[in-house]
């Protein structure tokens, strides 16, 4: 049996044979955290007993090369050069450091989705706490979305960040992400993307989503170990961010 994801053929019994857990488990909790395949479990354990046998420091030195390839593996998984990616240790932690790092000041106005993922939302109302600015958020329209047209009617030279979940955690809804991009990019504001429930599951590149900003975790569809997370910066945005 094959499928596809951006052209890519992958052969989902081979897959199925690398994950032992199918043979016994039915597991429908991808959205929270996957599977993990025994190539992702062996190479864990492999550095860990590297560590153990040479040292932390030496260990990283000794699979540099392997860690180098892994921004390039994630680059063209979104779309994007090495140069372009961080990897932290969650994408909750990717997400603070992008928003942590943008210069706001009184008077800005942030819009959000009404399923804004709640972490997110409480780091707006934190520092609405220390600086006078407005959270908004951008109302449906009638499929449920992140209207494009409600978006369209507040984006003014006030907004200076706009925030979405492409894909909310506890359901079915995809926020039209593609569309925000075009609108935002017309503005002066910057859109960051969480896409912990996208990469992975659809395809998706960020030139042909015109974000600034997108953070994603490891641990969920791309099936990788926890304690992962990717932060990607576009980079005519890396001059206007201040990383705390």
């Amino acid at each position: 049996m094959e499928t596809s994801i951006s052209g890519s053929p992958l052969d989902i019994d081979a897959l199925r044979a690398d994950t032992p857990s199918c043979a016994t488990l039915l597991h429908a909790n991808n959205a929270g955290s996957s599977l993990q395949p025994t190539p992702v479990t062996e190479a864990v354990l492999d550095y860990l007993a590297l560590e153990q046998r040479r040292g932390g420091y030496e260990a990283a030195i000794e699979r540099s090369a392997q860690r180098e390839a892994t921004y390039a593996d994630l680059g063209r998984l979104i779309g994007a050069q090495p140069h372009q990616i961080a990897i932290t240790d969650s994408a909750t932690r990717a997400w603070n450091l992008a928003f942590a790092a943008i210069p706001f000041k009184p008077g800005d106005r942030i819009l959000t989705s009404a399923a804004e993922y709640a972490s997110n939302y409480i780091a707006f109302l934190q520092l609405q706490e220390r600086l006078p600015i407005t959270v908004v958020p951008v109302p449906n329209d009638e499929s449920g979305q992140l209207s494009v047209r409600a978006l369209a009617e507040l984006l003014d030279e006030r907004v200076r960040l706009v925030a979405v979940t492409h894909i909310p955690t506890s359901g079915g809804l995809v926020n039209p992400a593609r569309e925000i991009g075009e609108l935002v990019a017309g503005s002066e504001a910057l859109y960051l993307l969480d896409a912990c429930q996208s990469v992975g599951q659809l395809p998706l590149d960020v030139s042909d989503l015109n974000v600034d900003l997108l953070t994603t975790t490891g641990r969920k569809y791309l099936r990788g170990p926890r304690g992962t997370g990717l932060l990607y910066v576009r980079d005519e945005t890396l001059d206007q961010l201040r990383p705390p």
